[in-house]
Formats: structure tokens, C-alpha cells, sequence
């Protein structure tokens, strides 16, 4: 089974077509410059966001190497540990869970 778009109607009025091409344009050129708009404000968007994460991180670099000079503290000494509960597996030992 084939679906087929009935035939489109020209119109054969001059004035007719020439309209349906100007709001063609038009819709077009909104789409464009839609398009154009999102694309400033996530540009903008990114550039800012990349902006504020340096001067972040410039200002986390020299507030840490003051912090580290100046008194360490017990949290910065403790070592970073990964807990968990561990069981030895053996190959010739048969595994019951």
C-alpha cells in the first residue's frame, strides 16, 4: 500500500504567486535570523561560562597555595581511601554467593 500526497493546486493568479513566494521568503529569513540569535546567545553563553571558570579557578589556585602555606589542616592530611568490603577469589576454590 503506497500513500500518495494529493496533487498541489497552482494558483494560475500572477499576483497569488508572487505572494506565496514573498511569505516564503519571510518565513525563511525568520528562521534564519531565529537561528542566527540562538547560535549569539550560545556562543555568549559558552564564552561566559568558560570566563568565569578561569577566573575561578585563578583565584582557587593562589587562595590554595596560600591555604597549604600557611596551616594544613587534619582533612587535607587524610589519605583518600576507597572502602568497601573485598572477597579473595581464588581459581581452584569453587565461589558461593
Amino acid at each position: 500500500m503506497r500513500f500518495v500526497f494529493p496533487p498541489i493546486r497552482r494558483s494560475r493568479n500572477p499576483l497569488a504567486r508572487a505572494l506565496s513566494v514573498v511569505a516564503g521568503l519571510a518565513v525563511l529569513g525568520v528562521l534564519l535570523v531565529f537561528g542566527v540569535v540562538v547560535i549569539g546567545v550560545l556562543l555568549a553563553g559558552g564564552l561566559v561560562f568558560l570566563a568565569v571558570r578561569q577566573w575561578k579557578l585563578a583565584r582557587g589556585g593562589a587562595s590554595a597555595a596560600t591555604q597549604a602555606s600557611a596551616a594544613p589542616t587534619a582533612h587535607a592530611q587524610e589519605p583518600k581511601v576507597l572502602e568497601g568490603e573485598f572477597v579473595v577469589i581464588r581459581q581452584h576454590d569453587p565461589v558461593h554467593h
